[in-house]
């Protein structure tokens, strides 16, 4: 699971990814309203309540094609009477709600899913509802921004060795006295050596394959296989000046792409990027 934070009202919040949606720690919510010793009082009394249940179950309704309806409205019959006590555990498992998860271990406690979270926050206080989505809100919006400039990062680096990678291809694969039609097959059959070297597949196919995706196969890329990209068109542009065969640089850049990948992903330094 990834893991954030953020500070709300001087409150530190832990978020962590599940199910690649963002749960924000209720617990931590919790605590700077009532202390640690009764955040869990306090999440039960918020479980416990009709309208809370009401809001839950119709997340769950809507989210959720697996929610025991059945188990959800015997729990909202009882809702509100003095007896009724429900923990999130116990919620979880009986109705199998997948917008509350409880964490164990280090940054351990009640997460929920961002939208429930926002709706808890009005339990701490309407100000500090406003704050939290204001404060998860700026996260977001730095982690879109960083993502975009790692991107452009090593787009530009790909653009950049592209015009080695055809100055190569014009100067030793393109016979004289051809059209420039002719000329851009050479071209294309040389960028699907980088694509099928790299993604497994050519232009073509992924196309076939994704035919709602804007752009093409190299905007949809990550930021370590933008990387190795512009590696490999350095490194085919070598192989060009070598004579290597279409098919024997196809294999050397295949291996080089995996072996770098091996490399690059999970590395703490491309984040620094």
């Amino acid at each position: 699971m990834k893991s954030n934070k953020i500070i709300v009202q001087n409150i530190q919040i832990n978020i962590t990814s599940h199910l690649d949606e963002d749960f924000i720690c209720l617990t931590d919510m919790a605590n700077g309203k009532a202390g640690e010793s009764r955040a869990a009082d306090v999440i039960k009394n918020w479980l416990r309540n009709r309208y809370t249940l009401e809001f839950l179950g119709t997340w769950e309704l809507i989210n959720n094609p697996h929610f025991k309806v059945v188990e959800f409205d015997h729990f909202k019959s009882q809702a509100g009477l003095p007896s009724f006590v429900l923990s999130v555990s116990e919620w979880v498992e009986k109705t199998n709600a997948t917008g509350i998860i409880v964490k164990k271990g280090k940054y351990g406690g009640t997460y929920a899913h961002r939208d429930i979270a926002f709706e808890f926050g009005s339990a701490i206080s309407v100000p500090f509802k406003l704050y939290l989505i204001k404060e998860f809100q700026r996260l977001k919006d730095d982690e879109s921004s960083r993502l975009s400039l790692e991107w452009n990062l090593g787009r530009t680096l790909s653009k950049i060795n592209y015009r080695i990678h055809t100055d190569a291809i014009k100067a030793h694969c393109i016979p004289e006295n051809i059209t420039k039609e002719q000329a851009s097959f050479v071209y294309a059959s040389e960028a699907d050596v980088l694509n099928v070297a790299l993604f497994n597949k050519t232009a073509k196919q992924w196309r076939d394959e994704n035919p709602k995706e804007e752009g093409n196969i190299r905007d949809q890329a990550t930021i370590e296989q933008l990387l190795v990209l512009a590696n490999i068109e350095s490194m085919n542009a070598e192989f060009i000046r070598m004579a290597l065969t279409q098919n024997e640089r196809l294999i050397k850049l295949n291996q080089i792409a995996i072996s770098q990948l091996k490399s690059l992903i999970g590395n703490p330094a491309i984040k620094k990027l």
